[in-house]
């Protein structure tokens, strides 16, 4: 089976990722993998890992990317595609219209991701488009059914899985804790709370620090972290974090360590994870993978975090925004010894590449198409 997957770029962030450990998957499995994007610091591990990267400027929300889709019906028609999985609204719109040119006959299958809850707009409806949807949770599905009025049948959910073995089964390196402390002292000896994310003001990091504020109260020895980029450089946004954290007296408690790509590491060396997201999400991507590496996780009970949460470590959960009830919870289970967490196979990249196989195949079938 040759399968394209298309997606703006290939820099940081969860759809990326799952995009790579997707490509590296069928390959493995003896597929042929191809990846559309504009490129980016990702796409020399997919080559690496056997895939092929094409690369156009697709990611511009401009009408000027519909000038890619000539271009990419060419593209359609050399590689000759099985699937084309769309993953992202601009380039779905460039791929649909540049498919929707050619004879019916030479059409690939089309598939879509839904990895959020579009707005509800002509231009997120692209994602509608398909001829079958992948749901990252049962939320997406619902909303999905809810707003843009797709059959049920049309969607499947496949929850995003993570590569176990890499997170579990790799010891923190040594020489990788000794450079942190190095650059960052004020961690040594010290309980890590982790707080992944992109900085931006729905995601909680203001919350994080009304968490740590109480926390510090009841044990000093304990220290934040956040993890992440700014969301499209707002600047002020990091500056309000910083006057903020000046302001309840946590200059010494949280540190602020920008986008970061040893995140494996990071939740292997923190002591618990922290989700505090103030809208649903999608899917809890960072709650599976500091799962997967025997980290516990505390989260608010909404939207797809909710979902991963309930089945992989219930007692994790607090009710949304309920400040109160997070820092006892999480003053709960930093004394826990060994706290059970539970990795379901359907949490598991295995899993997702199997459920995602199975769709391509469905949907070949219809078409009169069998491949193994």
């Amino acid at each position: 089976m040759k399968v394209l997957q298309v997606l703006p770029a290939l820099h940081s962030g969860g759809v990326e990722r799952g995009t790579v450990e997707l490509a590296a998957e069928l390959v493995r499995r003896g597929h042929e993998s191809y990846v559309l994007s504009a490129g980016g610091p990702m796409a020399e591990q997919l080559e690496s890992e056997g895939s092929h990267h094409v690369s156009r400027p697709i990611h511009r929300k401009s009408l000027a990317s519909l000038g890619q889709i000539l271009p990419v019906r060419r593209l359609l028609r050399e590689l000759r595609p099985d699937v084309v999985h769309i993953r992202s609204r601009m380039p779905a719109w460039i791929v649909y219209l540049a498919w929707k040119g050619l004879p019916v006959d030479d059409r690939p299958v089309l598939i879509s991701t839904f990895h959020g809850m579009y707005s509800v707009n002509p231009y997120s409806a692209v994602m509608a488009k398909a001829e079958h949807l992948i749901a990252v949770s049962e939320c997406v599905r619902n909303y999905i059914i809810d707003a843009y009025k797709v059959e049920d049948e049309r969607i499947t959910v496949i929850q995003r899985g993570v590569n176990t073995r890499t997170f579990r089964d790799m010891p923190l390196d040594p020489d990788w804790r000794r450079q942190l402390l190095q650059e960052h002292p004020q961690l040594r000896d010290r309980k890590i709370l982790l707080m992944p994310g992109r900085l931006s003001r729905w995601k909680g990091q203001l919350t994080f620090l009304d968490v740590m504020a109480r926390l510090v109260r009841q044990d000093d020895n304990l220290h934040g972290v956040i993890v992440g980029g700014l969301e499209g450089g707002k600047q002020y946004f990091m500056q309000e974090l910083e006057s903020r954290r000046t302001a309840l007296k946590l200059d010494r408690y949280v540190t602020f360590l920008g986008q970061r790509s040893d995140m494996h590491e990071l939740y292997l060396f923190a002591d618990l994870v922290c989700h505090l997201s103030t809208k649903p999400e999608p899917f809890g991507r960072t709650l599976t993978e500091a799962l997967a590496s025997g980290t516990p996780v505390v989260a608010f009970e909404r939207g797809g975090a909710a979902e991963t949460l309930g089945a992989c470590f219930p007692q994790g959960l607090v009710p949304p925004d309920d400040i109160d009830a997070f820092v006892a919870k999480a003053s709960d289970v930093l004394t826990m010894r060994e706290p059970a967490l539970e990795i379901p196979e359907r949490f598991r990249l295995e899993a997702q590449t199997e459920a995602t196989l199975a769709v391509y195949r469905q949907v070949l079938a219809r078409h009169g198409k069998a491949l193994s």
